[in-house]
């Protein structure tokens, strides 16, 4: 049932028109049955908005306002679109149209690589695991970001899984014919090993890693050149507080809210409403 917008109050992640009307095309048409059957009559601006809700502040599926549409209404948008690929698709065209505005070519010619451990819950399922360096059990969230900091492709595994083999499953989920121009991927030493050299070898030979490595006598976080991007976009969901553990109980849902955080932080960036640009620096790739 249409949600009644005269009476819903207004939540800080709502959409504008601007960024509606720039991620409504996006929005797959409802499934058209041969024997006909009833036209959609949610709102799915309704949806959208309670997705990002949600994805904001950390409510839970059950706990959701009354004002908003229910659950039974949204997961099954949230389950069909992780499903099908809708939100990877939305990625896509929205990191298209940011890096076109920001002066840049709409794929990149560089990337970076890195992971971060986050915690899980008892409802983690079975794709956790112990990272001893951190001390921790959950998953890993593994990125490959252009050098603007949008993400190019998610991999989310057991944090006990090794970060270079994370690193050779990220990328051949990366196809080079969609990203024509990826020559250069910068990474750290964690993400080198000699199986990763031989399936660039084999697979991906047009592919240069770049390997940058924490200067001699430096302690705690050290920003490094071109790789700082990667961290501070492994920050920014960090102010989605359905990203602050791992709640979901699949990593398919897991991948679906760290793509879900950054289209809204994309149409946040695409809005001419006063948002803060991307910083960059003029000559990277």
């Amino acid at each position: 049932m249409e949600q009644e917008d005269q009476s819903r109050k207004k939540y800080p992640s709502d959409l504008t028109d601007e960024p509606w009307a720039i991620v409504e095309p996006l929005i797959p048409p409802a499934k058209q049955h041969t024997q006909g059957g009833r036209p959609r009559t949610v709102d799915m601006r309704e949806v959208l908005q309670t997705l990002f809700s949600l994805n904001r502040s950390g409510c839970q599926w059950d706990m959701l306002p009354h004002d908003v549409l229910p659950k039974s209404t949204v997961y099954d948008s949230f389950a069909q679109w992780r499903d099908d690929g809708t939100w990877a698709k939305m990625i896509k065209a929205l990191r298209e149209r940011t890096r076109v505005e920001a002066g840049r070519d709409p794929t990149p010619s560089a990337a970076c690589i890195e992971s971060q451990s986050v915690k899980t819950t008892e409802m983690g399922g079975p794709e956790r695991g112990d990272d001893g360096g951190k001390k921790m059990k959950g998953r890993k969230r593994h990125l490959l970001v252009d050098t603007l900091g949008l993400v190019l492709a998610v991999l989310i595994p057991s944090a006990g899984l090794d970060a270079g083999v994370a690193a050779l499953q990220l990328l051949g989920h990366v196809k080079p014919h969609a990203f024509p121009r990826l020559g250069t991927i910068f990474a750290d030493q964690k993400d080198h090993n000699h199986a990763l050299d031989a399936w660039r070898a084999a697979h991906r030979a047009g592919w240069r890693l770049e390997v940058q490595a924490r200067p001699a006598g430096t302690k705690g976080f050290t920003p490094l050149e071109k790789r700082w991007v990667i961290e501070r976009t492994h920050a920014w969901p960090g102010r989605y507080r359905r990203n602050s553990k791992d709640y979901e109980r699949s990593v398919e849902s897991s991948t679906a809210m760290i793509q879900i955080s950054h289209i809204h932080l994309m149409l946040n960036r695409l809005s001419p409403c006063g948002r803060p640009a991307f910083h960059y620096r003029k000559d990277a790739a």
